[in-house]
């Protein structure tokens, strides 16, 4: 993953009220979510849709937090033992260049975090090897840092992985869609 990514100093700016606001986790992802599911939440920052996440996979199910910062994992530890939800998370320590998960997925979000992320092609395809079969994967990107032609570069990159667009999604303040394994 990419040099250019928010430091954990700056990550109340990710879970605060205004955020929660306009992009409500349990609106966002509850047609994507249910009981005993397994889910990877790509580039997690703090948590703050991994909590939800792991509200929705309930007791016997499972996310995968991944993120390239200890700190940002170190966050998400906190604020899901907190929750009470720490026992359904598995926080996974990943690489600049390399996402690195093994487990297949029901579900995948890769929530404005693939512009930080120089391979795109790579990060894609490590994502489709980690979804199970009839898997989906959410992608979303700020408008305010990714124009239409950059996300369009995106979505290719998605599609020459193996991705496709299964359906475009309206999440405020951002450029989104579901891929599915084709």
């Amino acid at each position: 993953m990419a040099e250019h990514t928010c430091p954990p100093w700056m990550s109340f700016t990710l879970t605060n009220v205004f955020r929660r606001m306009a992009h409500d986790p349990n609106k966002i992802l509850a047609r994507f979510l249910k009981e005993g599911d397994t889910a990877l939440d790509v580039g997690c920052g703090p948590g703050f849709f991994t909590i939800p996440m792991a509200k929705k996979v309930g007791e016997s199910g499972l996310v995968i937090a991944a993120d390239i910062n200890e700190k940002m994992l170190e966050r998400v530890r906190k604020r899901a033992a907190k929750a009470g939800v720490l026992s359904r998370i598995r926080l996974h320590l990943s690489q600049k260049d390399r996402l690195g998960i093994e487990q297949k997925v029901d579900f995948a979000l890769a929530f404005w975090t693939i512009h930080e992320v120089p391979d795109r092609k790579r990060i894609f395809s490590e994502i489709l090897h980690s979804l199970k079969p009839n898997g989906l994967l959410l992608f979303a990107e700020p408008r305010i840092h990714v124009t239409e032609s950059r996300f369009k570069e995106m979505l290719a990159a998605a599609e020459s992985a193996g991705l496709k667009v299964q359906a475009e999604e309206a999440i405020c303040l951002s450029r989104a869609v579901v891929f599915r394994i084709p």
